[in-house]
């Protein structure tokens, strides 16, 4: 099992004063951490469990235990009431001890209270389905995965996000991974499509979700173990919450039978037989056989453990379990107020970062506008200079045609004048006279030309003043646009007022001949379980048989009705998902490589095929008397 190596400070229980024992140094492993210990020969199991809960700040401590391999290679769980030392834990320097849940809640959304129980659960079963001790399905494998990924890794951000980056995490069993033609990152598309429907999950709601759904898992929750009926068959035997299920040789996810907790009044087991007494009279012992006798102790001391769950889920909270819950509704409640701010602030925050770019884009819009408009007037005082030069020069040309037309007359004048001496020159003269008046007539009429270009000159200067001024007054409408609305960017407030002043100079000639506006910068700052089953401590004899007694209740039934109906409640809550699981399951069926599936899948298909699931089996295998289902199991 994988387990992140975190060191934590050494902790030293304490010996009694004026005590000499050794110091042994423990290794717990917890799924995330990794605790050390020293303890002396006199430390019982119970002073180890309950300094490791103290150390993780752990309060539902019945769930749990310190799991350990013994000299004969099987597994086994410290018993609190003996010595450490004395039991037959491994002879290694530290000694070596893992922090595991023994026990399973019914459902999880109602009974684990702290966020460190809800934590560890959800490592450990995540854990359990990457290795494969707990069948899941493809596609709900690929949902399995984007919860884990919310919980590492929070929202999905498609500007942060980067493809690849979830190829170096183990998300997937590697029997999925084999069974389908599918390269690492046409399943890390897949688990992304519904990371990103996760958004705004904390990490405790989805771990939740993630616990939630592994909960529907046939194989959640159950510890198995080989055994054999009167007719000695090979069977697997199932304790879990619930009870107790039996299951074929070659399948262990569709129980045969199953045998409530409510059902069973007295367990009991002498050497290798294993003897189960139900409440109902009429029924006989239900009797199996392990293949060893250590199978047989820890076969009963899970069904002392989960019998003993099972009756204290169907009474009143202890005040212990009611302080807790209150707690952590109050913790709930608090972490719900600071999302919503942090919620609030951040949307606040995009709105003012929205309203910053929107900002920008006007002052860019408003910039090229006041270019266009210091462009356009440029143009118009450089077309009014032009027309006022060539004004110049025809005023002075008409002029210089004047003076020529006053000279050509006085010549006319005194050409008629000395005409008169001889006759000859007088019809030179007269010739001339004429030749004089048809050009005085040609500068006359020039002149008068001359007058009508002036006076269009004139014209066109006056609209080159027009236009000038309009473009005078485009440029201060543009100027007087920036008046906008007060807007909040990194801790700062504008008012009402205009924006920072743009850099605005004037140019306002007096003399009223020519007028220019200058722009020099539009410039804005928009920065910123402690279970003691009381078992014998040693190992009985061959001929001593160790039982225990089981109470029940008189509303055992009725309970356990209410509970199975909220969990069939629950199933209707969740069409929608389902739907979504078998859409992916379609989308992937065609690159399933057959020969790749194992039994488990073919038989998971199978029950899906039947229209069954985990809860209608054991509702079906339920019914009858226990007298009929104690039958049944012989006859297996």
């Amino acid at each position: 099992m994988r387990v992140k190596e975190v060191k934590m400070p050494l902790v030293t229980i304490k010996n009694k004063p004026g005590s000499t024992s050794k110091n042994y140094p423990v290794r717990v492993t917890t799924m995330d951490a990794e605790l050390e210990f020293d303890i002396d020969n006199k430390t019982t199991g119970k002073e180890l469990f309950e300094q490791v809960c103290r150390t993780i700040g752990l309060r539902e401590t019945w769930y749990f235990g310190l799991q350990y391999v013994d000299s004969k290679g099987y597994i086994a769980w410290l018993k609190f009431d003996k010595r450490v030392l004395d039991q037959d834990v491994p002879r290694e320097n530290p000694i070596p001890f893992m922090f595991l849940a023994k026990f399973y809640p019914e459902d999880v959304s109602q009974e684990l209270v702290q966020d460190i129980t809800q934590h560890l659960f959800f490592l450990q079963v995540k854990q359990s389905i990457l290795n494969m001790d707990i069948y899941c399905p493809p596609e709900a494998s690929v949902l399995l995965a984007s919860y884990a990924v919310q919980a590492k890794y929070g929202d999905y951000d498609q500007l942060t996000y980067q493809a690849g980056m979830l190829a170096n995490e183990e998300l997937l069993p590697q029997r999925v991974i084999d069974q389908y033609q599918m390269t690492p990152k046409m399943w890390e598309d897949r688990i992304q499509v519904w990371w990103a429907d996760h958004r705004s999950m904390t990490r405790d709601e989805a771990e939740m979700e993630y616990l939630k759904m592994a909960q529907d898992l046939e194989m959640y929750g159950i510890n198995y173990f080989q055994i054999k009926n009167k007719r000695h068959t090979d069977l697997w035997l199932g304790v879990d919450a619930l009870g107790l299920n039996i299951y074929e040789a070659d399948n262990r996810l569709t129980p045969k039978v199953t045998f409530p907790w409510s059902e069973i009044k007295n367990i009991s087991f002498k050497d290798k037989k294993f003897s189960i007494k139900p409440v109902d009279k009429k029924a006989p012992d239900f009797v199996f056989f392990a293949p060893k006798l250590r199978i047989n102790k820890l076969i009963l001391e899970l069904c002392v453990g989960n019998h003993e769950l099972f009756m204290r889920r169907r009474k009143p909270d202890t005040m212990e379990i009611q302080q807790m819950k209150a707690q952590a509704r109050d913790d709930k409640a608090r972490r719900q107020l600071d999302r919503s701010r942090l919620a609030k602030e951040k949307q606040m925050r995009e709105e003012a970062l929205r309203e910053k770019e929107d900002m920008e884009r006007r002052m860019m819009a408003l910039q090229d506008e006041v270019r266009s408009a210091n462009e356009a007037l440029a143009r118009s005082e450089e077309s009014a200079e032009l027309l006022a030069e060539k004004a110049r020069i025809a005023e002075e040309e008409a002029l210089l045609l004047r003076q020529k037309d006053s000279e050509t007359e006085a010549e006319i004048k005194r050409m008629r004048l000395t005409s008169m001496k001889t006759e000859e020159e007088y019809r030179q003269m007269e010739f001339r006279a004429r030749e004089a008046e048809m050009i005085a007539m040609q500068l006359r009429q020039e002149a008068e030309r001359r007058l009508k270009d002036e006076e269009q000159l004139k014209e066109d200067l006056i609209r080159a003043k027009l236009a000038e001024k309009e473009a005078k007054d485009k440029l201060l409408a543009a100027t007087m646009a920036q008046r906008l609305p007060a807007y909040a960017v990194d801790g700062g407030v504008y008012g009402d007022g205009p924006l920072p002043p743009l850099g605005f100079q004037s140019d306002l000639p007096q003399n009223g001949s020519s007028t220019g506006y200058a722009f020099s910068g539009l410039t804005s700052d928009f920065s910123d379980l402690k279970l003691d089953p009381n078992l014998d401590p040693n190992l009985p004899q061959n001929d001593t048989e160790v039982s225990c007694e089981l109470m029940t209740g008189p509303d055992m039934n009725q309970l356990s009705l209410e509970i199975e109906k909220e969990r069939v409640d629950y199933m209707e809550k969740s069409k929608h998902l389902q739907e979504q699981l078998k859409e992916l399951k379609t989308e992937i069926e065609v690159l399933k490589v057959e020969e790749k599936q194992t039994d488990m899948d073919r038989l998971h298909d199978e029950n899906v095929e039947k229209g069954e699931s985990k809860y209608s089996t054991l509702r079906r295998i339920r019914l009858g008397t226990t007298r009929s289902r104690v039958s049944f199991f012989e006859e297996l």
